[in-house]
C-alpha cells in the first residue's frame, strides 16, 4: 500500500495542542486550565507513559514549581521531598579529590534552596495534575508531522501510524496515525526534538542565533550502603577522567531513602573521534572519592540523554506562525548551574499565559510575538543572560582557565550586571568539532569489572529499553557512500563510540565494512543527531510507545 493508499487519518480539534509531556508540556497545559477552564488541551506524549522518556540529574530549583503550584510541599502525592543540605565543588585529579570553597562561587551556584529527586516522577505528578484540571494526554502516540494550513501556518500535528513493517508497508496490525488539530500548538520535545528541528529550519527561526550546542548526560541511579548515604548531598567535580580541552564533568547525589544519583557529563563539541562519554563515565565511577560510596550498592537504573548547552545566544526564535517552541526543545538549560527544569517550566507558562491572550481576542493559528518579545526580560532570560558565557570560555580555552574565567565573569554579571566579555561567541556546530583519527591514538578503556563499571548492553537493558522490531529503523542515514568515506574512513567510525547504547557498529565484511544499525538499541538520547561529522543520521520518531521506559530517573 502506497502513501496515496493509505486510509484518511481522522481528525480531532483542540484549543491548544502540545508536543511533549515533560515539565515545560504539562507546565503549559495546566497554566492554559488555570487561567480558563473552559479551553480544550491535549497533549501528545511518545513514551509508552508519562516519564517514560524522562531523565534529568535531577536538582531541581523550585522556582518553577513554587509559580505552577505554590503548595506543592505540602502535597504527599509530590515526590520531591529531599531538599538539598549540603553543596560540595571538587577538582579531580587521576587519584585525588580536591574541594573547591564554596565562596568562590557566585551565589547563582548555591543549590541549598533545591531539591533533589526523579523528574520522571514529578512529570508523573505534573500529569495527575493536568488531567485533574481537564487536560487530554495520550502517551504512546509520536508526534511523527507537523501539519500546515494553505498559508503555511501550523496547523497541528498527526501521530505516527502504527504496524508499518521494516518494509515500509502496513502489516495486519496497522492503524493510522490521528490528527490533531489547534488553533497553536506548543512543541515541548526537549532537546534535539524531530519536529522542532523541521520548524527551525522551515522558518528561518535560527537566522539570529548561535548555533545550537549540546552535551550528553549519562546517568544511572544506585541503592548504597545506608551507613555510606548523606541526603541530601550535592557533589559536582570537573577535571579528571576528560582532558583539559574536553568539557564535562561528574554530579553526584543522595537523595529520598539510601539513593543516589551518579551521573556524567560530556560536552559534545569535543575534537577526538576516539572519546567514548560510556567508557569516561565508567572511569570516573572508579575514582576513589566515588567508588568508596559506590561499592556494596546496587545499580538500580540507566539511561542518557542530550542536553542543551547553547544558552542565552543560541536560543532560536521562539514563535512562528500557529505556534511557539518551549523548553529544551529550544534550550533553556544554564549550563554552570546544570539546571533546565525551571527555565523548562517557566517558558511552557510563560507561552501558555500569551496563548490564552491570543485565544481571548479571538485569534488563532498566527504568531504569538508577544512571547518572543517577553522571554529575554521574564524570570528565564535573567537566569541566562548572567552565564551566557560559561560555555563558550570553556569551549575556548579548556577546563581550568575557562571555568575560572567563567567563575569570575558570573562574579562581574552579579555584583555589575555587566561583563568585561560582552557575548562570547559560541563559533561551531558540535558535529564541526570532530578532527580526523590520524591526529588521535585508538583509547584501551579497562573492561568493565560488573560491580562499579558496567558495559552498554547490560546498562540498556536496565533501561527497559523496547521497540516493535519489525518496523522502519527510525534512525536515517542519508547517503550510506559518505557514511563509509567519512564517518569510518575519516574519523574511524565514532558513532560506535559515541553512541550510549551500542547502536552502531562498522563490521568487517569481506567485501569491506558494513554500517550496522542496531535501532532496538537505542535509549532516544539523539546524539547521534548531532554529532555524527556530516550531519549524515536524522532521528526520527519510531512507533509510539517504543524506547527506553525509565521508573524514576
Amino acid at each position: 500500500m502506497s502513501t496515496e493508499e493509505l486510509p484518511p487519518r481522522e481528525s480531532m480539534e483542540f484549543d491548544v495542542v502540545i508536543v511533549g509531556a515533560g515539565p515545560s508540556g504539562l507546565s503549559a497545559a495546566i497554566r492554559l486550565k488555570q487561567l480558563n477552564a473552559d479551553l480544550n488541551v491535549v497533549v501528545v506524549e511518545k513514551g509508552s507513559e508519562v516519564g517514560a522518556h524522562i531523565l534529568s540529574g535531577a536538582v531541581i530549583d523550585p522556582a518553577g514549581l513554587d509559580k505552577l503550584i505554590p503548595d506543592w510541599r505540602e502535597d504527599p502525592d509530590c515526590s520531591l521531598k529531599t531538599e538539598v543540605k549540603d553543596d560540595r565543588f571538587f577538582w579531580f585529579t587521576e587519584t585525588s579529590a580536591i574541594k573547591l570553597p564554596n565562596f568562590i562561587m557566585p551565589p547563582l551556584m548555591n543549590n541549598h534552596h533545591c531539591y533533589i529527586g526523579s523528574l520522571g516522577n514529578v512529570c508523573r505528578w505534573l500529569a495527575r495534575k493536568a488531567e485533574a484540571l481537564g487536560v487530554e494526554i495520550y502517551p504512546g502516540f509520536a508526534a511523527a508531522e507537523v501539519l500546515y494550513d494553505e498559508a503555511g501556518n501550523v496547523r497541528g500535528i498527526a501521530t505516527g501510524d502504527m504496524g508499518i513493517g521494516r518494509d515500509g508497508k502496513p502489516k495486519d496490525s496497522f492503524t493510522r496515525g490521528m490528527e490533531l488539530l489547534g488553533k497553536y500548538t506548543l512543541f515541548a520535545e526537549g532537546a534535539r526534538g524531530s519536529l522542532s528541528k523541521q520548524l527551525i529550519a522551515k522558518y528561518a527561526l535560527d537566522a539570529k542565533s548561535e548555533p545550537p550546542k549540546f552535551g550528553i548526560g549519562l546517568k544511572e541511579v544506585w541503592q548504597i550502603d545506608p551507613a555510606k548515604h548523606q541526603k541530601g548531598l550535592v557533589q559536582h567535580a570537573v577535571g579528571w577522567p576528560l582532558k583539559n580541552d574536553t568539557g564535562g564533568g561528574l554530579f553526584f547525589y543522595h537523595y529520598d531513602e539510601n539513593l543516589v544519583s551518579i551521573g556524567f557529563v560530556v560536552h559534545l563539541n569535543y575534537n577526538d573521534p576516539y572519546l567514548s562519554p560510556f567508557d569516561e563515565f565508567q572511569r570516573v565511577k572508579n575514582h576513589p572519592a566515588v567508588r568508596a560510596t559506590l561499592e556494596g550498592g546496587k545499580r538500580l537504573a540507566y539511561g542518557a540523554r542530550a542536553i542543551t548547552e547553547g544558552g542565552y545566544q543560541s536560543v532560536p526564535r521562539l514563535s512562528f506562525p500557529g505556534g511557539a517552541l518551549i523548553g529544551c526543545a529550544a534550550g533553556f538549560v544554564n549550563v554552570p548551574r546544570i539546571k533546565g527544569v525551571h527555565n523548562a517550566m517557566g517558558t511552557g507558562m510563560l507561552a501558555a499565559e500569551h496563548v490564552n491572550a491570543a485565544l481571548a481576542a479571538g485569534r488563532a493559528n498566527d504568531e504569538l510575538v508577544e512571547y518572543e518579545n517577553a522571554w529575554r526580560d521574564s524570570v528565564v532570560g535573567k537566569d541566562l543572560y548572567p552565564v551566557r558565557n560559561a560555555k563558550p570560555l570553556l569551549s575556548k580555552f579548556g577546563t581550568f582557565i575557562g571555568a575560572g574565567l567563567g567563575i569570575f565573569d558570573m562574579w562581574c554579571n552579579t555584583l555589575f550586571g555587566a561583563s568585561l566579555f560582552g557575548t562570547q561567541s559560541h563559533a561551531k556546530q558540535d558535529r564541526a568539532t570532530l578532527e580526523p583519527a590520524k591526529s588521535y591514538a585508538p583509547k584501551n578503556y579497562p573492561k568493565p569489572d560488573g560491580k562499579i563499571s558496567f558495559d552498554k548492553l547490560s546498562s540498556v537493558f536496565l533501561s527497559n529499553t523496547n521497540h516493535e522490531e519489525d518496523q522502519p529503523v527510525h534512525l536515517k542515514v542519508t547517503d550510506m557512500n559518505l557514511q563509509k568515506a567519512s564517518e569510518h574512513d575519516v574519523f574511524a567510525g565514532p558513532s560506535n563510540r559515541y553512541c550510549p547504547a551500542g547502536v552502531y557498529e562498522w563490521i568487517e565484511e569481506g567485501s569491506g565494512p558494513r554500517f550496522q544499525i542496531n535501532a532496538q538499541n537505542c535509549v532516544h538520547c539523539k546524539t547521534c543527531d548531532v554529532k555524527d561529522p556530516n550531519g549524515n543520521i536524522t532521528w526520527v520518531p519510531p512507533e509510539g510507545g517504543g524506547g527506553p521506559n525509565y521508573e524514576a530517573m
